[in-house]
């Protein structure tokens, strides 16, 4: 691993800085190469494909390169703070980029239908309807891994133990995209899921979500001693307050978090809503063409019943 013997500041913290095995970097290059390619396949085949979820896939994967490929990611093996942004913009702030662009939907619709790339959508489809990835996206396995990946890495002293390597520290990393991709795919997605949730699910889980992170945060800030040993104690060169970066930490898991989580609240009630006034407006184009059934049939009866009140041999029955 790289580690830069220079203090933190913003040029550092910015500059290009590639480690000796840039792995995620390079995750990131390959998924913006294949997925340009596709859209460029639809485009010049003179089929459409949105420019905005194009520009939101690319924005994910250039945020993914630039967070893992800079100084950030040197100055992350060191102070909590920075690994904490790192933490908090694979989990939060990617996933969402790289969701709304619709891969999954891209893949099916880019990919030839003859050959391999039969094969190729066999097995996207397959994997994207299977029982598995139902299990993955489910809510009982998903907030117990938000948990996880805040509570149980960090005050377990689990986290220490795994950044002590490459391995470890790449893999904490991976496990934090991972996380948030599958998070979020049931919230936003476009793409044939196995499973939709109601527009109510999904706005719980939101709200179950939104605080896991703030309160971590305020307990980050408030802790007198280092909660992970590992960043207790930073390179001398660096100049670094253990106490004051955890404080620092702390901030960013209360506040940085929270504005994502915001606006994928916004998105799926503006998605609540155009849903509801497009069945509203079909609803009543069927009314308008062949009536309402029940409404129909309500008013029948009442007609009867009027004119079994009006007819006299009926009075004289009752």
């Amino acid at each position: 691993m790289w580690l830069p013997t220079l203090p933190p500041d913003l040029a550092q913290l910015l500059a290009p800085n590639l480690q000796p095995v840039p792995l995620i970097p390079v995750i990131g290059v390959v998924l913006l190469v294949a997925y340009l390619s596709g859209a460029v396949r639809l485009w010049v085949g003179g089929q459409r494909w949105s420019v905005w979820r194009t520009i939101s896939f690319v924005s994910g994967c250039i945020l993914l390169i630039v967070v893992m490929g800079v100084g950030l990611e040197g100055y992350g093996y060191g102070m909590l703070s920075v690994f904490m942004f790192q933490q908090l913009t694979l989990m939060m702030t990617v996933p969402p980029l790289l969701i709304l662009g619709s891969p999954g939907t891209l893949l099916l619709r880019a990919t030839p239908h003859r050959g391999l790339g039969m094969t190729v959508n066999r097995f996207a489809f397959w994997g994207l309807r299977s029982r598995a990835f139902r299990v993955l996206l489910h809510p009982a396995l998903m907030i117990p891994l938000f948990l996880f990946t805040f509570y149980g890495l960090y005050l377990s002293g689990a986290a220490s133990a795994l950044l002590q390597t490459w391995i470890g520290h790449v893999g904490l990393e991976l496990l934090f995209l991972i996380s948030g991709i599958l998070f979020t795919l049931p919230l936003i997605s476009a793409d044939p899921l196995p499973v939709r949730q109601s527009h109510l699910g999904r706005l719980i889980d939101v709200f179950i979500e939104m605080p896991l992170h703030a309160f971590f945060g305020v307990i980050l800030m408030m802790a007198t001693v280092p909660l992970v040993t590992y960043f207790a104690a930073p390179p001398v060169s660096w100049r670094v307050d253990p106490l004051e970066d955890q404080l620092f930490a702390g901030g960013l898991a209360w506040s940085y978090g929270e504005a994502p989580t915001l606006i994928i609240l916004l998105v799926l009630l503006g998605r609540w809503y155009r849903d509801d006034t497009r069945r509203a407006r079909l609803a009543d184009r069927r009314h308008d063409l062949h009536g309402d059934p029940d409404l129909d049939a309500y008013n029948d009866y009442l007609s009867r019943l009027n004119d079994r009140a009006d007819d006299p041999a009926q009075k004289g029955q009752l």
